[in-house]
């Protein structure tokens, strides 16, 4: 899951990155609100399959993966991963492997030294600390080393359906910025999250993100979006987008 610029420990969306944004200073208006949830209906029904992209089984698998995906894509993150759960299916054990046994597991993941120390630490941590389960709360999760708001919004979201936030990741922030849902720039992750959250239901937070993501990769693509063949062509004012 390629990951936008906000992949540091932020609680309560607190502290903002620079950048231009619309509803840091009033409120999004009915018609905005009304707005959101049209686009939302119309996503629901082109794509009524939409989930999370990384494979898990449970809230550990689904953390770990999430962790692994940073500047890596899901699809590679979803070819590691069955061999190391397969040998590290628990917080217990990976939690005494030897990092450098889980760094041979995700080495296709990218920065696999760092993301190997980060899975082992946070097993332990969540052995020694919460009993073995998977922490669910924001500040909880934000304790375990390499997990940020991103990956927490993903773990709560996906794994205990509590939502707390909205997972920004380059779709979604490319996205929300084509669609006019926000005047943050496409990488201040943190602004674009806090619109977000202030334009839709809170029960549609999660799946907004899955929405979004497959739209991106569908039509909505970075380099050529297929404006003509896209469903949300009359109510996009095609932000950035160049003819």
């Amino acid at each position: 899951m390629p990951v936008v610029n906000h992949e540091t420990k932020i609680h309560g969306l607190k502290s903002v990155a620079p950048g231009k944004t619309r509803m840091a200073e009033s409120k999004p208006t009915a018609n905005e609100k009304a707005r959101a949830r049209r686009l939302l209906k119309k996503l629901e029904g082109m794509y009524p399959d939409a989930h999370c992209a990384l494979n898990h089984r449970n809230a550990f698998e689904l953390l770990v993966a999430t962790i692994l995906s940073a500047q890596c894509t899901d699809e590679t993150v979803n070819k590691a991963t069955p061999a190391l759960f397969k040998a590290y299916p628990t917080p217990e054990k990976m939690a005494r492997a030897k990092v450098a046994d889980l760094e041979t597991l995700v080495k296709t993941c990218g920065f696999y030294r760092n993301k190997a120390k980060n899975i082992h630490a946070t097993a332990v941590m969540i052995v020694e600390d919460f009993g073995g389960d998977v922490p669910r709360t924001m500040d909880e999760l934000l304790s375990l080393p390499g997990v940020a708001r991103k990956t927490a919004n993903v773990v709560l979201g996906n794994a205990f359906n509590i939502n707390e936030g909205v997972v920004v990741d380059t779709h979604v922030g490319r996205l929300s910025v084509r669609l006019g849902l926000t005047e943050a720039d496409p990488k201040n992750a943190v602004a674009i999250e806090r619109d977000l959250m202030a334009l839709l239901p809170r029960e549609a937070w999660t799946q907004w993100s899955h929405l979004l993501i497959w739209h991106g990769r569908a039509v909505c693509k970075a380099r050529k979006p297929a404006c003509d063949a896209c469903g949300l062509r009359r109510s996009c004012p095609r932000v950035d987008v160049e003819d």
